[in-house]
């Protein structure tokens, strides 16, 4: 599935990760899940791509293409937990691998060109997004059930994986007018309601955030319960709630980088 995908590789601060482009107009950074660029990544991809965006697609975790397997997923979490650059139990600071997100949005801007650049994080990866707004040339940044810091506990289930000048900059760009967005499972205990609770508090209006019924998810998912939005746990059938919150994102993205 990534056989039109060029892959290449970027580098900031002596630190290099593959990255997987494809695509024409503004970029949007798609950020995989547990455990690595699957096929329903990349077919979240493709749909990002056909609807006039070039995206980049790094890899923070796993091997690129790879299905996922229970001991797949085992293996990722393993490397989740030890890897400096991912900071799992941090409630009020962000993990280190934003810094290189954050560059690979500018170097993602300076080539694709146009108003901005998007992003979607998934599980893991949920938070980065708002951390990523520290660049400013991101604009459209998008949560699919948050998950870190792991939720142990009342106070990281409510906490947002972000540092305290991280979120008075995420503020500040809401008041001004930009825009989260937001989705997760009703029932998912891995990204609470908490999380969401806490986005509605401090960004108000700056915040859209979909909650689906567990119901609506993909009854031959492989995860043992309704997480993943926008992936395995989608129906990919028009109507069905998953690709309507799908289709959402590309609005999102739509809306933030294309719109006049």
């Amino acid at each position: 599935m990534l056989e039109k995908y060029e892959a290449t590789s970027f580098t900031h601060e002596g630190e290099a990760k593959p990255v997987f482009v494809r695509g024409t107009g503004p970029a949007v950074i798609v950020i995989h899940e547990v455990p690595g660029i699957t096929p329903e990544v990349i077919r979240f991809a493709d749909w990002v791509v056909d609807a006039g965006f070039r995206v980049y697609m790094p890899l923070l975790l796993g091997k690129a293409g790879k299905p996922i397997t229970p001991a797949y997923a085992l293996s990722s979490i393993v490397q989740l937990c030890i890897r400096r650059e991912f900071h799992v139990l941090a409630s009020n600071r962000s993990s280190p691998v934003t810094t290189w997100l954050r560059a690979l949005a500018r170097h993602a801007h300076g080539e694709a060109g146009g108003k901005g650049v998007g992003a979607v994080g998934m599980c893991f990866s949920g938070n980065f997004a708002l951390s990523m707004m520290m660049e400013p040339a991101m604009m459209a940044p998008v949560l699919s059930q948050p998950s870190m810091p792991l939720p142990l506990g009342a106070r990281r289930k409510a906490a947002l994986h972000i540092s305290p000048e991280e979120l008075a900059c995420v503020k500040d760009r809401c008041a001004r007018g930009d825009k989260v967005l937001g989705l997760r499972f009703k029932g998912d205990v891995m990204s609470p309601p908490e999380k969401f609770e806490t986005l509605r508090r401090e960004l108000g209006d700056g915040f859209e955030g979909i909650e689906l019924e567990d119901s609506s998810a993909n009854p031959d998912s492989p995860a043992p319960k309704p997480h993943s939005v926008l992936t395995v746990d989608l129906i990919a059938r028009d109507g069905e709630p998953t690709m309507e919150a799908a289709k959402r994102v590309v609005s999102f993205f739509r809306e933030r980088l294309l719109a006049a």
